[in-house]
C-alpha cells in the first residue's frame, strides 16, 4: 500500500489528508493513504530516514521542518536548492531523498494573476516566505520587500535572495502574510517556534503583530495570507473592510498540494475535487481570485 503524509509540528490542523485522500478516490487509486504526521523538530531526521522503509512513497513538509527537510535530502530541486527550503520530500526504493517546492509555484497559479511589474511586500522570513520571495521574483514582480519582527532574519533572506528587507511595513500593491499570525492554536512565523509572537483578542493588536494598522491594509491592491481558518483571519478581514481583494491560504494549499500530488503519482490531480475537499466552493479562490 503506497503511503504518503504530512510532517509538522503542530500538524493536527492540515486539511491536506482530507485533500488528497480524496484525490486518491476520485482516481480509484483506492490503495493510496496520505496521513498526518506530528513530528517534532528532535525527532525529524530519525523519522525522515524511517518513513521510505515504512511504505512511505513521500511525504510534505510544514511548519517547521521546510528548511531542515531540505538538508536531510540526497537529491534537490533547483527551485528547492535555490528558496533553500522545501515542502515536498520523495523517497525512492534505493533509499534516495529527494527534496522539491512546490509552495513557490502553487502560490503563483493561486494568486490567478501574473505579479509581473508588481511591488510586493512578504510578511515573515521561514520558508514559507522564502518560497513566496522567490516565486514571485521569477515571476516577474518588479519588487520584494521583506518585514519580520526579528530584522535580523529579514535581512539574511533578502541578502540570499535578492530582495530587500524593510524595518517596517510600507507600501506596495501586493501584500504576502508568510506568518501564522491569526491561525488558531498556533503563533508566531510560520517557521518559527510556537511562543514567538504572543496571540491578543484583539483584531487591531493581531495586525501590529505583523507590523500593520487597520488602516494601512486598505492602502494593498491585493492581500495574501498563507493562513487558512475557519472564518477568516484578521488580515483578510481586514483587508474586506476595505473592499482590497484577497486570498487565502487554502486555494495556496490546494495548488501546492496539486504539484506534489502529481509528482507522486504521475496522474493529474483531480482539482476541484482537491478544492471540494478542502472546504473551497469550485471555481477557484476569494473576492475575484481565479
Amino acid at each position: 500500500m503506497p503511503r504518503l503524509g504530512v510532517l509538522g509540528w503542530p500538524v493536527a490542523h492540515s486539511r491536506s489528508p482530507a485533500i488528497q485522500n480524496a484525490a486518491f478516490a476520485a482516481l480509484r487509486m483506492n490503495d493510496w493513504r496520505y496521513q498526518r504526521l506530528p513530528v517534532p523538530p528532535g525527532l525529524l531526521i530519525e523519522t525522515v530516514r524511517a518513513l521510505g522503509q515504512s511504505g512511505f512513497v513521500g511525504a510534505n513538509v510544514t511548519i517547521p521542518h521546510k528548511q531542515a527537510a531540505l538538508a536531510l535530502a540526497q537529491e534537490a530541486s533547483e527551485a528547492a536548492s535555490a528558496i533553500g527550503a522545501a515542502n515536498t520530500l520523495t523517497f525512492a526504493p534505493d533509499g534516495t531523498i529527494a527534496a522539491e517546492n512546490t509552495d513557490a509555484p502553487g502560490l503563483i497559479a493561486a494568486l490567478g494573476s501574473s505579479p509581473r511589474g508588481m511591488s510586493v511586500l512578504v510578511l515573515g522570513a521561514g520558508g514559507s516566505a522564502r518560497a513566496a520571495v522567490w516565486a514571485l521574483r521569477e515571476a516577474g514582480a518588479r519588487e520584494v520587500s521583506v518585514w519580520n519582527r526579528t530584522p535580523e532574519r529579514a535581512e539574511i533572506l533578502a541578502r540570499e535572495l535578492g530582495a530587500r528587507a524593510v524595518r517596517a511595513a510600507g507600501p506596495a500593491d501586493l501584500l504576502v502574510n508568510c506568518t501564522s499570525v491569526g491561525l488558531e492554536g498556533s503563533i508566531g512565523d510560520l517557521e518559527r517556534p510556537a511562543g514567538a509572537v504572543e496571540r491578543s483578542a484583539s483584531e487591531r493588536a493581531m495586525l501590529n503583530q505583523l507590523g500593520l494598522t487597520f488602516d494601512q491594509v486598505g492602502e494593498y491592491s491585493y492581500v495574501v495570507d498563507m493562513v487558512y481558518r475557519a472564518g477568516s483571519t484578521q488580515l483578510l478581514a481586514a483587508a474586506r473592510e476595505h473592499g482590497v481583494r484577497t486570498l487565502d491560504g487554502l486555494e495556496i494549499l490546494v495548488a501546492q498540494g496539486a504539484l506534489s500530488f502529481e509528482l507522486w503519482t504521475g496522474c493529474e490531480a483531480p482539482l476541484e475535487v482537491m478544492r471540494a475537499a478542502a472546504g473551497r466552493p469550485a471555481g477557484g479562490g476569494e473576492d475575484g481570485s481565479e
